[in-house]
């Protein structure tokens, strides 16, 4: 398995994110793994997280995310993110409408044990739901 932070987070968006490996995700996630998505889900576990992200896939036609700018240390990550899909499903209480979208994003991981322990992401979700006309109020 890959070391250091930089190929860790690296890993997951390439594998886990984009290809939705659930198998990357077990091992790469550690067993007590916080997730925080900027979709309003907060999870722990692996099991949780890839519920969560087979959410956004069914979702999100092509879901893509591309790593803009990456900083690392021995245990911390951060990223700077560009997030896309084709709007397939229901999200924010606005039906399929077949549009691409697209919205920026950061995400904040902490690394041990070669693993991912916890990743906090905040994403333009006001710039999501004005690509969709959802309410403002609305949801994930």
């Amino acid at each position: 398995m890959e070391g250091s932070p930089k190929e860790l987070v690296e890993r997951f968006y390439h594998e886990v994110w984009n290809r939705a490996d659930e198998a990357a995700a077990k091992e790469i996630l550690h067993a007590d793994f916080r997730f925080r998505g900027s979709l309003g889900s907060e999870s722990r576990g692996p099991e949780r997280f890839i519920a969560y992200m087979r959410l956004v896939h069914a979702a999100l036609a092509d879901y893509n995310c591309r790593i803009d700018d990456l900083i690392a240390t021995h245990d911390r990550a951060a990223a700077r993110m560009t997030f896309s899909g084709a709007h397939r499903g229901r999200l924010f209480s606005v039906d399929a409408t077949g549009r691409e979208i697209r919205w920026s994003g950061a995400a904040f991981f902490t690394i041990g044990g070669r693993q991912i322990t916890t990743l906090w992401v905040l994403g333009d979700v006001d710039s999501v739901k004005q690509q969709l006309n959802a309410p403002a109020d609305s949801r994930f």
